[in-house]
C-alpha cells in the first residue's frame, strides 16, 4: 500500500493575486508540472486522488484524475493550516487505495515531520518538498516503513 503526497505545482505569486487565496490557480509552469505528474504517477495503480480544496491543489492533480478516470476528492484535512493529525489519518486511509494526496508547503513537511517522530520514518533533517514534487510513502498506512522523494517534473 502506498500514498503519494504531492505538493501543489507552481502557482502565481500570492502578492500578485487579487482574489481569495483559495482561488489562486497554478501558473503556466504549474500546468506543465501537473501534466508531468501524469507521466510519473499514471502507471502506479492509483485508486484515489485527493486534494486540498484550494484551486492550485485541485488543478495539480486534475490531469492525473482525468487520465485515470477518477474524481478529485476535496478534503479540508489537506488545506493550508489543517490539523496535522487529521491529514495523517487521511494519508493512511488513502494508502489502502494507492492514493495520491495534494497539499501545501506548510502541510507536507508537517506531515513528514510527524511521521518521522511518531513512526520512526527515516528522513533527512532538511528533506526537500519543492512545488510539484511528491513523497512516496510505503507501508500498511501506519506505520509507513519507507519514504522516497520524487523530484518535480520540469516546468
Amino acid at each position: 500500500m502506498t500514498a503519494y503526497l504531492v505538493r501543489h505545482a507552481k502557482a502565481g505569486r500570492r502578492d500578485e493575486w487579487d482574489g481569495p487565496d483559495r482561488l489562486r490557480p497554478i501558473s503556466d509552469a504549474g500546468h506543465r508540472q501537473a501534466d508531468g505528474l501524469v507521466a510519473v504517477l499514471a502507471g502506479r495503480g492509483i485508486g484515489r486522488v485527493l486534494s486540498s480544496p484550494y484551486v492550485r491543489c485541485v488543478e495539480t492533480v486534475q490531469p492525473l484524475a482525468d487520465r485515470l478516470g477518477l474524481i478529485v476528492e476535496s478534503h479540508d484535512a489537506l488545506a493550508e493550516g489543517a490539523d496535522v493529525d487529521d491529514a495523517i489519518a487521511l494519508v493512511a486511509e488513502a494508502a489502502r487505495a494507492n492514493g495520491v494526496l495534494c497539499s501545501h508547503g506548510d502541510m507536507i513537511p508537517a506531515v513528514l515531520d510527524e511521521l518521522a517522530r511518531a513512526d520512526g520514518l527515516a528522513l533527512a533533517h532538511d528533506f526537500p518538498f519543492a512545488k510539484g514534487s511528491a513523497w512516496v510513502l510505503d507501508g500498511p498506512g501506519r506505520p509507513f516503513v519507507s519514504a522516497r522523494y520524487v523530484e518535480p517534473p520540469p516546468s
